[in-house]
């Protein structure tokens, strides 16, 4: 008698094949194949067509087939928290009626950029990895509200983290994180209602003398600044020149704002911080009151400027 997800038998003497079990699995909606032995996700499972909710958790599985993503286009939860993967695939997009993926207690050293086309992923967990960044694309998942990265070895969120505008929890306690993006305070206006950083080397409000070097910008950023305020005028040709230029768009399209005079620039600048004051109402890491935020100046001569209440970033 056939069992498992393996191939069906045919008995001795019969010249009739038993039905394939896969065949009569076709309309499970939901397996739970946790706690068990399994060193990679069984391939089997792509013939599950009707598959919506997917438990692999406490399993050994340290790789996954690419075309394991193939049938599963209905599946909205995964959930495979510790096991040994060290990553995830770029096929992963397919999965793409997914809302619920948990990943915790694995061993990933990065998020692929395609995970991130995942739209309707509402919850994502990713903690005790060994994640050492997040891709910009993350701010693709626009239904995310649950985003859990604690444990791991982040040093920088992106500036796409605050593109979410409906994230309403955030933790990233344990990590390596000094500051967080410049935009955050556009995450906090928009909702977010838990945020977890406890454990981080965050900055801190202690001011200390510092050595002005004198200002030298190269003719590059000289450049740069120039196109960059001729642009702005709507009548001005470099508007049409930059177009035909792709390389030249390119570079100009990782321009940065000054956070003091508004002006745009390229890469010349000063690190700074501003220290915002979380809000009463949000659930945030106890004691925790002022939260490190990144910003962007142009030149000292900004930075000198009285009343702007950014601090330039001492090196440790």
């Amino acid at each position: 008698m056939s069992c498992g997800l393996g191939p069906a038998c045919e008995e001795p003497g019969s010249s009739q094949q038993r039905s394939d079990p896969i065949q009569v699995l076709r309309m499970l909606t939901e397996l739970n194949l946790g706690n068990n032995i399994f060193e990679e996700v069984p391939e089997q499972l792509k013939y599950l067509n009707s598959l919506q909710k997917l438990h692999l958790f406490g399993n050994k599985i340290a790789t996954i087939s690419p075309t394991i993503f193939d049938g599963l286009e209905k599946l909205t939860l995964l959930n495979l928290n510790n096991n040994r993967l060290k990553y995830l695939p770029p096929e992963i997009h397919r999965l793409e009626n997914l809302e619920y993926m948990s990943l915790n207690n694995n061993q990933i050293g990065s998020i692929p950029k395609e995970l991130c086309s995942l739209e309707k992923l509402s919850e994502l967990h990713l903690s005790y990895n060994c994640l050492i960044m997040v891709p910009e694309e993350i701010g693709y998942m626009t239904n995310l509200r649950m985003l859990c990265l604690s444990r791991n070895q982040i040093e920088v969120l992106p500036d796409g983290l605050c593109k979410l505008r409906k994230l309403r929890i955030l933790d990233v306690a344990g990590n390596r994180i000094r500051v967080f993006p410049t935009a955050m305070e556009d995450l906090l206006l928009m909702g977010l209602k838990e945020l977890y950083c406890e454990d981080n080397p965050l900055l801190q409000k202690q001011p200390v003398c510092a050595i002005q070097e004198e200002e030298m910008l190269s003719l590059t950023e000289m450049t740069a600044r120039f196109i960059l305020r001729e642009l702005n005028e709507k009548d001005s040709v470099l508007q049409t020149a930059v177009k035909q230029n792709q390389e030249v768009g390119k570079l100009l399209s990782e321009k940065c704002v000054c956070a003091v005079c508004g002006q745009a620039f390229l890469t010349t600048r000063l690190e700074c911080v501003c220290f915002m004051h979380v809000k009463q109402k949000m659930k945030i890491s106890r004691n925790i009151h002022l939260l490190p935020v990144r910003k962007l100046i142009c030149s000292f001569q900004c930075f000198n400027l009285r009343d702007h209440g950014f601090f330039g970033v001492a090196e440790s």
